[in-house]
Formats: structure tokens, C-alpha cells, sequence
């Protein structure tokens, strides 16, 4: 079994059920970091932030850096994202504040539109990272 280590910070909102932020897999040839699915809540207050998708996006971002910055990792380490959208005519918004984010070159990245996310909120995103 490759080692595995459980990555855990108080910058990203803790974990609300049987899952951690992210779990750093240590093995050949790299390490891999998988990120749970991150939602716009405040890690401070617990709660969802206010606003529209725009500003949600920026929070979930913002817990996804603090979780890859627990590992030692940045947005430019991430290969694959997924983004799960409650309203697909919130697509072109998140896009604008996806791509200012992460910048060119950009990771690979699955959209889902899906019924309803945790707390309420609009948007989450899941991310993959590898150590180069």
C-alpha cells in the first residue's frame, strides 16, 4: 500500500463528515494530492458566504489554495479539477474567476451540473495536484 497522509488545515472550513480536506499520496513517481470538494463556506465562521457566484467561487478557491498551501502545493500544481454547478447559467461567471485563478496553462476540468450542493451553496470544486 503507497503511503498516504492526511492533509488538514484551519484555512480551509474542516471537514463536516466521514472525509478529510485532501489526502497527500506519497508513492512513484510523485506525490499526488487529492482534494475533497471544497464550497464557499468562511473557514473562520463556518458559514456560506454571502453573494452571488462570483463571490462564491473566489471562497471555494481560496479553501482550495489553503488546502494545496497545507501540502505544500499551489493552484499551478493542479492537472485536474471538477466543478460542480447548480445553475449552468452561472457557467460563464465561475469560468471568468476560474481562469483568472488559475492562469494559463490551465488544468483539465469536468463541469456537472447537479440538483443541489451542501449548506446551499452554487458552486464546488474538487482538485487534483502533482508534485512535478
Amino acid at each position: 500500500m503507497m503511503p498516504k497522509e492526511i492533509i488538514a488545515t484551519p484555512e480551509a472550513p474542516k471537514a463536516v463528515g466521514p472525509y478529510s480536506q485532501a489526502v497527500l499520496v506519497d508513492g512513484p513517481p510523485r506525490r499526488t494530492l487529492h482534494c475533497a470538494g471544497q464550497i464557499p463556506l468562511d473557514p473562520r465562521t463556518g458559514e456560506l458566504v454571502a453573494g452571488d457566484i462570483t463571490a462564491q467561487t473566489e471562497r471555494v478557491l481560496d479553501n482550495v489554495q489553503a488546502v494545496l498551501a497545507a501540502a505544500g502545493m499551489t493552484l499551478a500544481h493542479v492537472v485536474k479539477t471538477t466543478v460542480f454547478l447548480t445553475d449552468l447559467a452561472d457557467f460563464s461567471k465561475m469560468n471568468e474567476v476560474y481562469g483568472r485563478r488559475f492562469g494559463a496553462p490551465y488544468p483539465a476540468r469536468s463541469t456537472v451540473p447537479v440538483a443541489a450542493l451542501p449548506r446551499g451553496a452554487k458552486v464546488e470544486i474538487e482538485a487534483l495536484a502533482v508534485e512535478a
